[in-house]
């Protein structure tokens, strides 16, 4: 893979494969729709060149995939869009790769995986979707691998890490930089899994970059699963935090669903604070080797010192 296009660089798993790329000598293109957060983020990379544009035009999506080996796929709309977008931007996606005989990387969800089983999911358990957007993220699925794309999808945890802002655990970590009294969305006492995005973000390349990968899901776990409650005690001992961390039920969120279309569609997924979906990682292992793996202190801190960078 000599140079590589990067759909939704201005995101949480975006920013973090365009600097992995770039810090493995591969140039890229660097695709969001807003210029100034892609100029923010990579002006000073030699290695990235920036391309403002909009995923439903095909003629941007053609000007910037010509002469690229990969599209790795890491854009999303709000949930709300889901069912009347969702589909058509992955077609136009899949048309241009097809045009310019380029291989797709795509970062994808859980959600289609449906209810946890009790036991880790790995890439042969079944897929039964028991909410709307699990169905749709199920029918994007089938579309790609109907297609005549070489294409690997990669199913990722909740993410955590620099530039990941719209994500659950951001919610927290943006008052905690801040000293201010924080909120966490799920039970507390409950283990999840997070993924650090530039772990996520190595997983996928490593990945992209073995022929054999390609026609095949691949499922990247994180550290490990981790209690809300252990992640708080982690914040205060590398903050020295001592506000109070309440805890946003699904009822608030319900409530809130009343004035706003983004809170009514999150209320559906949030069984998965309540029963977590934990990833299998061993067949990655048995056929690209050891996960990226970062503690989650580290991660935490080195989320919380991009959070708190003068250029940030």
């Amino acid at each position: 893979m000599k140079k590589a296009l990067v759909l939704g660089a201005s995101g949480g798993m975006g920013y973090s494969i365009v600097k992995e790329l770039s810090a493995r000598g591969i140039s890229v293109i660097a695709f969001a729709r807003t210029r100034s957060k892609l100029e923010k983020s990579f002006a000073a990379d030699s290695k990235v060149r920036i391309f403002p544009g909009d995923l439903f035009k095909l003629d941007d999506l053609r000007e910037a995939a010509k002469g690229v080996d990969v599209i790795f796929h890491a854009a999303n709309i709000p949930y709300e869009e889901w069912e009347a977008k969702l589909q058509g931007f992955v077609s136009n996606i899949l048309t241009v790769a097809r045009e310019e005989s380029v291989k797709l990387a795509i970062v994808d969800n859980i959600y289609a995986y449906g209810r946890a089983t009790g036991k880790k999911v790995d890439e042969i358990s079944p897929k039964n979707p028991h909410t709307k957007k699990g169905k749709i993220r199920l029918q994007v699925e089938t579309a790609i691998k109907d297609s005549a794309v070489p294409a690997l999808i990669a199913h990722f945890p909740d993410f955590y890490g620099p530039n990941a802002e719209n994500t659950l655990l951001h919610h927290t970590l943006k008052d905690i930089v801040r000293n201010k009294k924080s909120r966490y969305v799920g039970d507390q006492k409950i283990a999840r899994e997070f993924i650090f995005t530039p772990d996520g973000a190595k997983a996928i390349i490593n990945l992209a970059l073995n022929d054999e990968a390609y026609g095949q899901n691949w499922n990247i776990p994180s550290y490990g699963v981790i209690s809300g409650e252990e992640l708080i005690e982690t914040l205060r001992q590398i903050r020295n935090y001592d506000k109070k961390v309440s805890t946003i039920t699904k009822n608030m969120i319900r409530f809130l669903g009343l004035f706003n279309a983004g809170m009514r569609e999150v209320v559906e997924m949030f069984y998965l604070n309540e029963e977590p979906v934990v990833l299998d990682g061993e067949k990655y292992e048995r056929y690209i080797g050891p996960i990226p793996r970062t503690p989650y202190k580290e991660g935490l801190e080195r989320t919380l010192k991009y959070m708190t960078s003068p250029e940030n």
